[in-house]
């Protein structure tokens, strides 16, 4: 029984990692395209890309193909969303192309966010390391895993 749940999960991981894939295709950033959504019951409470605050022109790199300080990260766009409704985040799940930065990591403790599931590794291994400090489960999900995964069904 319980590796049938675990299956259905990680099902449930794989699709939801795949709009998280979709939802960073908004993003006028030219280096890199994030994006992240937030579950909590089964249900996105929020989602969020990379990109400029609101109100900003929608260019994320210098002319030296940089990416210009106040770019906020997908994380960071879904966990500020959600604080402005009436939905919690805590213990939800947060879908993310990309493993979370260090700040985006500390943003996540805060929400209450109890799981982060994601497709690729940041450059960076200090955001995970505090997520794994703070006790978030962290569920690595490469693209061919789940494209294996994907097939099986």
């Amino acid at each position: 029984m319980q590796s049938g749940k675990k299956n259905k999960q990680q099902q449930f991981d794989i699709r939801y990692l795949e709009m998280a894939r979709i939802w960073a295709k908004n993003s006028y950033c030219k280096r890199k395209q994030v994006g992240a959504l937030i579950v909590k019951d089964r249900q996105i409470i929020s989602d969020g890309y990379n990109g400029t605050p609101a109100g900003f022109e929608n260019v994320c790199e210098d002319q030296n193909n940089i990416t210009k300080l106040y770019v906020l990260h997908a994380e960071a766009n879904a966990i500020t969303k959600v604080a402005k409704t009436n939905n919690s985040s805590e213990d939800a799940t947060l879908y993310v192309t990309t493993s979370p930065c260090i700040e985006c990591s500390k943003l996540i403790i805060q929400a209450g966010i109890k799981r982060v599931v994601f497709a690729e590794l940041y450059s960076k291994n200090e955001g995970l390391e505090l997520l794994k400090r703070a006790k978030v489960e962290i569920v690595h999900l490469p693209d061919d895993e789940a494209k294996i995964n994907k097939q099986d069904k």
